[in-house]
């Protein structure tokens, strides 16, 4: 696969951390369509909100899904 078609994969989906307790919340990032995200891509608040989603599943947010993009 090209660096173009995994750069266009990576922002087709997002990696979604649905909230355990408050319906509605969650913490979503550009991902490829396996769950890959770019954490060289994000902002330092990006990539510390997704650490922190990864660390709080079971405790905060659900296991993770991926998801198509919505178009924006």
């Amino acid at each position: 696969m090209s660096h173009s078609s995994t750069m266009q994969n990576a922002e087709a989906f997002e990696i979604r951390f649905q909230s355990l307790f408050h319906q509605g919340r969650a913490m979503a990032f550009p991902c490829d369509s396996t769950g890959m995200v770019n954490l060289d891509a994000m902002s330092e608040k990006a990539r510390n909100n997704y650490l922190f989603a990864r660390g709080m599943i079971g405790r905060e947010f659900a296991m993770p899904f991926v998801q198509p993009r919505e178009p924006h």
